[in-house]
């Protein structure tokens, strides 16, 4: 409500056109380029599941990302949540049918970040994700199972072999919050959510915490990937299962 008041108050504009009101106008959000596909990065890290996303990671829908991560427009959650809602469900019809609910891990930020930014925009945006898939027949539910560890560096300009060494081992799960699931006593087909995917390092290292305490996820589910994460020819995972 207070970031309402305040578009309110300042004023806002569509970050896809300018054109005032809305941080993203109707025509604009109709006119994003939405294919969810297999989004293999280059090299792929052993073992990692299938990776999808909704849409590449380039002009407005970076302008989306970079807008509610950076800037706490934290009303972009529901488009971006319903970016990464449609990535989630082509990875689901993928695998076919499944026996239980889907749990949607989002992979946390430092918690350094998350005081300075003020909130926690992958948490954000999942939920809105599983919200929609709810709405649309789909059991999903959004659990922050994992937690980081401290000393991780900046990702950001890192590249794949710098990002896997800065996150080996950065995440684990949190006894507490794994409890409470343990506690619901049902089975559930995890899948791993982020905002962007670039290396694909993040995604293996989330996937490799939930591992190792018996969560083995099916996917991994992302708004957006970097274009040259779009190869040709997108081979199947050896850990896709």
């Amino acid at each position: 409500m207070l970031d309402a008041a305040r578009d309110l108050i300042l004023g806002s504009s569509c970050l896809g056109c300018g054109r005032a009101g809305r941080l993203l106008c109707d025509p604009c959000r109709d006119g994003l380029d939405v294919v969810p596909a297999p989004a293999w990065p280059t090299p792929i890290p052993a073992g990692l599941v299938s990776p999808w996303a909704a849409t590449s990671y380039d002009g407005t829908v970076r302008d989306l990302v970079i807008g509610h991560k950076e800037h706490r427009l934290l009303a972009l959650a529901r488009p971006l949540g319903g970016l990464l809602a449609a990535a989630v469900a082509a990875a689901v019809d993928d695998l076919g049918p499944l026996s239980a609910p889907v749990l949607l891990v989002p992979v946390p930020s430092r918690p350094s970040t998350v005081r300075q930014r003020g909130h926690e925009p992958t948490t954000a945006l999942t939920r809105c994700a599983a919200a929609v898939l709810r709405r649309r027949g789909l059991g999903a539910l959004c659990v922050p199972l994992l937690r980081t560890r401290p000393g991780i560096a900046d990702q950001s300009g890192l590249d794949a072999v710098a990002r896997a060494a800065n996150l080996g081992g950065a995440l684990r799960c949190d006894p507490r919050a794994l409890g409470r699931l343990a506690r619901q006593g049902r089975a559930v087909h995890v899948v791993v959510c982020d905002d962007v995917l670039t290396t694909g390092a993040t995604a293996a290292e989330a996937q490799r915490s939930l591992r190792a305490v018996g969560l083995a996820p099916l996917a991994v589910a992302v708004v957006a990937a970097t274009r040259r994460r779009f190869p040709p020819e997108v081979p199947r995972s050896p850990g896709t299962g």
